[in-house]
């Protein structure tokens, strides 16, 4: 599991439009990288709209939002044109990203467990550090703390 201070793992996975997206792409900018657990449910549908919300922000402070999940492209896509999300979501079926980044684990409902997405976001530098690391956080503490760390 990558830690703050430590180079972020590259990785590359499948976006909403079935295009091949790399963490790499992206370097010379800051990325906000957020581990929802399934497109279109509540919390995530608040998470994601909260960073679409503040992307203007985002943008001008030479960053990217970049969403991942176990979500097929095609589920992705149908969600980000619903919400009118201006960012890719990365899909990771079988959740080798997740996992390595931390954010898949042991979760429990109604006293049922079960494995899943740990709602997560990370923030990476310009040069692929990580700056920031939020593992198990609500969905408006996310947006409220990413957006801190890229002002």
């Amino acid at each position: 599991m990558p830690a703050i201070g430590e180079q972020a793992p590259d990785f590359e996975l499948l976006n909403q439009d079935g295009e091949p997206t790399k963490l790499s792409d992206y370097r010379g900018k800051k990325v906000i990288l957020f581990a929802y657990p399934k497109a279109g449910t509540s919390g995530c549908t608040t998470q994601a709209c909260g960073l679409r919300d503040e992307y203007p922000n985002f943008e001008a402070s030479n960053a990217v939002v970049l969403g991942i999940s176990p979500d097929e492209p095609k589920d992705n896509l149908k969600w980000k044109k619903a919400e009118n999300l201006p960012y890719d979501l990365l899909s990771d079926p079988e959740h080798k990203i997740l996992d390595a980044w931390g954010a898949w684990g042991e979760k429990s409902m109604y006293g049922k467990k079960y494995m899943g997405v740990i709602r997560s976001h990370w923030v990476i530098d310009e040069d692929g550090k990580i700056l920031d690391e939020q593992i198990k956080i609500s969905p408006k503490d996310s947006v409220k703390k990413a957006s801190a760390m890229v002002k």
